[in-house]
């Protein structure tokens, strides 16, 4: 379950009444279907989380299938109010895994529209990076890890905020879209 935004408009860093070493705390593990319930409250909003699903969807057909995706920006927090303007995108890093028998650099040539940000924000409203795991773990992975957290963890106005982790999953995303279909014809 997602927590609700806080006096400051965004998800708490940790979940209220929760000690501070708990581990619930951000990035709080969710389900697609829980960020349709929970984000999918205007026009705008709804159209980024159907290209959120059409987004993971394109992953799917390029053999990921197996990972996770960690979710975050203005699409996390009450920008409505606190900025009096809708969010324009949501910001994804997907942490996956090769599909079997297929080389890193292949992979990646055929699918470079899917690792270039500036495409998936015009076709998906993503602002999407990947993060390939199953690899040797290497200093590069914990910076840029480490930035993916430390930046995601503050507004820029330095206040402390959350972000979610969503399993890829392609059978809870068509049930998802099904939802998702179903709020925008009410």
């Amino acid at each position: 379950m997602i927590p609700i935004w806080n006096n400051s408009g965004v998800l708490p860093p940790i979940r209220p009444g929760m000690q501070i070493h708990s581990s619930e705390r951000s990035p709080y593990h969710v389900s697609i279907h829980d960020v349709i319930e929970t984000f999918a409250f205007s026009e705008k909003r709804t159209i980024i989380i159907k290209g959120l699903l059409d987004y993971r969807e394109a992953l799917y057909m390029s053999g990921i299938t197996q990972g996770f995706q960690w979710i975050d920006g203005s699409f996390t927090e009450n920008v409505e109010s606190l900025e009096n303007r809708p969010p324009n995108d949501i910001d994804v890093v997907t942490f996956f895994c090769l599909p079997k028998g297929v080389e890193q650099q292949e992979f990646f040539e055929q699918n470079s529209s899917l690792f270039t940000p500036e495409l998936t924000k015009q076709k998906y409203y993503i602002d999407g990076y990947l993060c390939l795991l199953g690899e040797p773990f290497e200093s590069r992975h914990v910076r840029q890890i480490s930035y993916w957290y430390s930046f995601w963890s503050h507004r820029k106005n330095g206040i402390w905020k959350g972000f979610l982790k969503i399993d890829l999953s392609q059978n809870d995303d068509v049930l998802a879209a099904k939802v998702l279909n179903f709020k925008g014809s009410i």
